[in-house]
């Protein structure tokens, strides 16, 4: 069993949990600025400079820390990508060191789904190592195994992009 991480207890009982993990070149410090701006409708997803020149200028992450996202407190609701009506709650908040977020998505049949989003920042010598948890309740009855590796696979797919943007900025900023 991996390292319990702030906000593990959100969704006690997931039946999928994927730990993606980075070392970055920049104490936490640095990093937390750019860990609160993330979402939709705020400074966006951190793609690296050549997957965002094939993007619509407005669906492009920022660039630079902007004050006006710095502000969020626990309670906070900001906008997924999950969907149109997706939202994610912030559920722990303590700087420079552990931004938690939750959410639930109801579906067609059953019971809701829980997710818990934990981005933890720890000093690895003169950098962070930044490690996101996604805790998920339940995906599928019928398929729960199919469900797990296509959430793992589309979550690989978002996430290395996301750590490659996240470094190419702290680089130039």
């Amino acid at each position: 069993m991996a390292a319990p991480l702030p906000g593990d207890g959100i969704v006690p009982d997931a039946r999928v949990v994927i730990d993606r993990a980075t070392t970055l070149a920049a104490p936490p410090q640095r990093v937390w600025p750019w860990i609160v701006q993330l979402g939709k409708r705020r400074a966006g997803w951190y793609f690296p400079r050549w997957v965002e020149l094939a993007m619509p200028r407005e669906r492009r992450g920022l660039r630079q820390v902007e004050p006006r996202w710095q502000r969020l407190a626990v309670g906070d609701v900001i906008p997924d990508w999950g969907g149109p009506a997706a939202t994610f709650e912030v559920a722990v908040l303590d700087p420079p060191h552990a931004l938690v977020h939750r959410s639930t998505r109801e579906r067609r049949e059953g019971e809701p789904v829980r997710i818990s989003w934990a981005l933890v920042l720890s000093p690895s010598g003169p950098g962070t190592r930044l490690h996101l948890r996604l805790r998920i309740s339940a995906l599928s009855r019928r398929a729960p195994r199919l469900a797990a590796t296509v959430a793992g696979l589309v979550d690989e797919a978002t996430v290395a992009p996301l750590f490659a943007g996240l470094a190419e900025r702290l680089r130039s900023a």
